[in-house]
């Protein structure tokens, strides 16, 4: 099964894409909004920056860890790779600051929720901060929520609540 998105209102449609022939267009009407487009089977050019419909969970492409959004009624899980430095969390959206897009349709994730900073600590070893946006519903780590200035460190296996998603840390390997 592929799905594919409203470009109006973001809503997923989901079909069946053994039924088709790859280069046959396909024309769809959302039930959502009533939009009606159109879309080509065939290899995506975007495929590469899209993420994979069964993601890795231990995934670690550029070796700084990566965060796991679970999935729940606003949109299928997701592994995103972390980078060093700041990674802005947030729900994707065009032109938006968020390097570290959500896709979903959770109206409680600001578009830049909170942020992972990737560092070393004194002894080398990589460090995981994170800190609110400052979003408009807060983020929680172990059910408290975190202060407007506050950082909190976070560990490979922490869990952490932005808007009705939750989201792992799932750190890099520490063996360099």
């Amino acid at each position: 099964m592929k799905r594919v998105r409203c470009p109006k209102c973001d809503e997923f449609i989901t079909f069946d894409e053994t039924k088709y022939q790859e280069g046959q267009a396909l024309v769809f009407v959302c039930p959502q909004c009533g939009k009606q487009f159109g879309i080509r089977i065939g290899k995506s050019k975007l495929r590469n920056i899209q993420k994979e419909e069964n993601p890795d969970e231990n995934a670690d492409e550029n070796g700084y860890g990566s965060i796991i959004v679970i999935e729940n009624v606003f949109h299928y899980k997701q592994v995103i790779p972390l980078k060093w430095g700041d990674n802005i969390i947030g729900r994707y959206m065009k032109g938006s600051k968020a390097n570290t897009p959500i896709e979903t349709n959770d109206p409680s994730i600001d578009n830049n929720h909170c942020v992972i900073n990737v560092s070393k600590d004194k002894n080398g070893n990589l460090k995981y901060t994170l800190r609110d946006g400052p979003s408009n519903t807060g983020t929680f780590v172990d059910n408290m929520i975190l202060g407007d200035r506050e950082r909190r460190i976070i560990y490979d296996g922490t869990l952490f609540t932005i808007g009705a998603t939750s989201i792992i840390l799932r750190a890099a390997n520490s063996e360099e």
